[in-house]
């Protein structure tokens, strides 16, 4: 069985850098950056437990 395989959307892309560029500015360092293959959805580990989560329509939430 293969496994379906993601890329990120655009609205993900553009959400993406924002929140990246955001998180430098406040001079937290980007950690893990990674498209879940079972979701689709990326996530940004920022600092040492500042986890964002980006679904496939651009929407984020923290991670908690």
């Amino acid at each position: 069985m293969r496994r379906r395989q993601y890329y990120p959307t655009p609205e993900q892309s553009l959400i993406c850098v924002i929140l990246i560029q955001n998180i430098t500015t406040l001079l937290l360092p980007v950690n893990i950056l990674r498209l879940d293959e079972r979701t689709g959805n990326i996530y940004i580990l920022a600092g040492e437990e500042t986890g964002i989560e980006i679904s496939r329509d651009g929407k984020w939430s923290f991670d908690e």
